[in-house]
């Protein structure tokens, strides 16, 4: 978008009309310019106000790690808009607009720049889709032969993943920039994370003034320590908080980039924003007989604590009813080393997001004792905890999702639709058991158990709801959905346990005790991953960690009700906007405040950490009313700033008069 006084010259002849509205633009945008209509400014001291009226609109300042788009345009219109109607109505009007640089993707968009021409060379020479597709070469064929026998010429390897070849072109952080119109020989500069935050903010201020925005453009700032005004701001907003309490030091589940090693906020996240930790409990089901594959691992040292199947559950009450366990025939697992000398059968991605809640021997890095697939496991004796039989089996389930939980599932036909259907399906079909290896006897002495009573339902609710929905088998996946609404929900509001040291109580009530007496008694063990994937800016894909931070006590209950009773003095649009928050304000507890990696300011008491992006864009708007008297040679030293008094009415302009004029007696001296 071209500067106001840079309008494009057209053919008269097919655009005069439009060159006329150009030139009458930029005409009144040069005369806005000279005469500071934007300029907002309090009376001169012990004047008068002009008018009593006042109007300050903000938009959440843009992040500055590219141009700005359509959609800030789009959203910044209604402030313009709105601030024009306020200045018409006669009102004072203040129009800021800073630039957000805090946090991850900068930094992660610069290393991943430095990396490819680190990697490529420069000007990078990438890889094409012929070179991914090439046959086997010779000394490659000689290796594979070495490790994995004869290698088959004729067949092609990739050297990306399917994930990375779908990116297709302009997926690289180069041809991004290139796209951006930068030129090739200043790309290369995109590797110093500083020089973006000198770059793409005047770029930003160029297409909004050219929008014809009313801002008053002294105000403007970005945030991190490269601005040491802001970077002070932020310190001091810190430092009272932490001084009242509201800051604490604590561990807690957070999703977590591995690459970053450090948290994934909203912010730093390529996809699964708004994601968070899911709480499951594993139940540890022991391995009565080590047999089959499995067998390999008897004669360990590593083995002495015993070998477990690690079963993630949300419904730690209804292990009273078990009957089996489940696998997935070609499911890849593998026995892992955990604490105490046990072995832990999962997934690979399950071990990981354990190894990073401090329940293995190593953080991040799951050793792996042996590989095998979930046929290896079917057949194999197990004790379940509060399970009335001393073994039950592991049997097929072939519905069982990979990407959830640890792959291996409990079986507890009464209170469970799908297994109820699934134990169903072996039993009455000879042949599914035979494709799979299950003797009878894995299967048919076992009965369902009934353990909750549910009002309407009874106490062996799954087979009675699956019989009013006339459900066949496990193939009838929509009607089982049906039925688990109906069984799950019901029965945590109105069940009642009806055995075990809880019988009497409400399965509400129940749960998190049995829980919690499972845990005690090293029976099972607490375990989170994010509730859906999450890929971090960097690229990787995002566990749930147990992380030692720092955390602002949003859910604090003092400060939380003085938060909704401002709320409810507030004047908003609609009472929609208003109940979003009050949602906002129920589910906020304690939020991680610090990071390892990134731009941004340092928390002032524990320099090792910055302060994340969202946490120190909490009132930068009260910024905005002082900015200009700080940046613009005002003399003053960020480092001696003392904000409780700056932000006093009329403090601030005594201070920078008193600085004026002293500067201006030693410039005479």
């Amino acid at each position: 978008m071209a500067p106001p006084s840079q309008a494009p010259e057209g053919k008269e002849g097919n655009f005069g009309r439009r060159d006329l509205l150009l030139r009458i633009q930029a005409a009144a945008q040069q005369k806005w310019e000279e005469q500071k209509v934007f300029y907002a400014e309090p009376p001169a001291e012990g004047q008068p106000s002009a008018t009593e009226e006042k109007f300050f609109g903000n938009f959440p300042y843009p992040y500055m790690n590219g141009l700005l788009h359509l959609g800030h345009a789009f959203s910044l219109s209604k402030l313009e808009f709105a601030s024009a109607y306020h200045r018409l109505c006669g009102r004072s009007v203040l129009f800021g607009q800073g630039f957000h640089c805090t946090g991850m993707p900068i930094k992660a968009c610069a290393d991943k720049l430095d990396r490819e021409l680190t990697t490529y060379g420069c000007p990078p020479k990438f890889p094409t889709e012929d070179d991914e597709m090439q046959p086997a070469q010779p000394a490659d064929a000689a290796a594979a032969a070495a490790n994995n026998g004869p290698a088959d010429p004729t067949k092609f390897s990739g050297k990306k993943s399917k994930a990375q070849s779908k990116k297709g072109a302009g997926a690289t952080q180069w041809e991004i920039l290139q796209k951006s119109g930068i030129p090739q020989d200043d790309i290369p500069k995109f590797r110093d994370s500083a020089h973006w935050l000198h770059y793409f903010p005047p770029l930003a201020e160029r297409d909004l003034r050219a929008m014809g925005c009313g801002v008053d453009w002294r105000r403007s700032f970005i945030t991190t320590d490269m601005n040491p005004y802001y970077d002070s701001f932020v310190r001091w907003q810190f430092w009272t908080l932490y001084r009242q309490g509201r800051i604490v030091k604590d561990k807690r589940y957070a999703v977590f980039s591995p690459l970053d090693a450090q948290p994934c906020a909203d912010h730093d996240r390529a996809t699964g924003e708004g994601v968070g930790p899911q709480e499951y409990t594993l139940v540890k089901m022991k391995v009565l007989e080590l047999k089959g594959k499995v067998s390999a691992l008897a004669d360990s040292a590593d083995t002495a604590g015993g070998v477990y199947l690690m079963a993630a559950t949300l419904r730690p009450e209804t292990m009273y009813g078990q009957t089996n366990c489940w696998a997935l025939p070609e499911g890849q697992y593998g026995a892992y080393k955990g604490l105490n000398s046990e072995v832990y059968i999962m997934t690979f991605r399950s071990a990981l997001n354990l190894s990073y809640q401090e329940r293995t021997p190593t953080r991040g890095t799951p050793e792996c004792l042996l590989e095998v697939t979930g046929q290896d496991l079917i057949g194999l004796p197990v004790s379940a905890p509060n399970c009335p039989h001393e073994r039950i089996y592991v049997l097929p389930l072939l519905t069982i999702l990979t990407n959830k939980g640890t792959g291996i599932v409990t079986s507890v036909p009464s209170d469970s639709p799908d297994d109820y259907t699934a134990l169903q399906d072996l039993k009455k079909k000879p042949k599914l058991r035979e494709k799979y290896g299950v003797a009878d006897e894995w299967v048919m002495p076992f009965e369902v158990i009934p353990i909750i009573d549910i009002p309407g339902f009874g106490d062996c609710a799954a087979r009675v709801v699956c019989e009013q929905l006339k459900v066949q088998s496990q193939n009838d996946t929509v009607k089982l959905a049906e039925a688990k609404q109906l069984v799950y929900l019901k029965g945590f509001t109105d069940g009642v346990m009806k055995v075990g040291d809880f019988a009497g109580r409400k399965v509400s009530e129940a749960k998190p005790a049995i829980k919690d007496k499972m845990i005690a008694d090293r029976q099972a063990i607490p375990y989170s991953e994010p509730e859906k994937p999450v890929m971090s800016r960097s690229g990787d894909e995002c566990v749930v960690a147990l992380t030692d931070q720092w955390y602002l006590t949003y859910g604090e209950q003092q400060w939380q009700q003085q938060t909704l009773a401002h709320l409810e003095s507030m004047e908003l649009y609609s009472e929609e906007a208003k109940n979003g928050f009050r949602h906002c304000l129920g589910w906020l507890q304690q939020w991680a405040c610090s990071r390892s990696f990134g731009l941004g300011t340092r928390l002032p008491w524990d320099e090792q950490y910055l302060i994340e992006s969202l946490s120190d864009s909490t009132i930068y708007m009260a910024y905005y009313t002082i900015a200009h008297y700080l940046q613009v040679n005002s003399g003053l030293s960020a480092g001696h700033l003392h904000w409780h008094c700056l932000l006093e009415v009329g403090v601030m302009r005594k201070i920078v008069k008193m600085t004026e004029e002293a500067c201006s007696m030693l410039s005479h001296c």
